[in-house]
């Protein structure tokens, strides 16, 4: 199906657990697509909801626990930028329970999508400053 996604390597962020962790959040997504596809009931979709905002939560929080170690500067809008998506998927979740059509396909990718931009855009940027750490931590334990 189209609107499945695909982790490839451009998402990235050199950082294996946290790749892993959108690999696995992009599962959710494709899920949650096959479930409406397959029209589950409202109890299934808000379950798979909960699912995705509880693995978001953990997700974020390892993020933004790697970023605050390393005095990422941007650390404050990043983290505001996660407390919105987990705002949305609550939304979500909370509009699906009282009525399963409230669960559009067009919900799901607009969701979906702003997770797909957020790493493209958002954590593509703090990629650059993890590796200048990288190197100077590296460069470090030569000496």
């Amino acid at each position: 199906m189209a609107d499945k996604i695909e982790w490839e390597e451009k998402y990235s962020v050199d950082v294996p657990q946290i790749d892993e962790y959108q690999k696995e959040l992009f599962n959710k997504f494709n899920e949650l697509i096959d479930m409406k596809t397959k029209k589950v009931d409202a109890k299934a979709a808000t379950n798979m909801i909960s699912d995705i905002n509880d693995y978001s939560k953990m997700f974020f929080a390892k993020e933004e626990k790697l970023l605050r170690a390393k005095k990422y500067p941007d650390l404050e809008s990043h983290a505001k930028a996660h407390r919105q998506f987990i705002k949305n998927s609550i939304a979500l979740r909370r509009e699906i329970a009282e009525d399963i059509n409230n669960l559009t396909m067009d919900v799901i990718l607009d969701l979906r999508d702003w997770l797909v931009d957020h790493i493209e855009t958002s954590d593509s940027l703090y990629v650059p400053f993890l590796r200048i750490h990288q190197y100077i931590d590296d460069t470090q334990r030569k000496n």
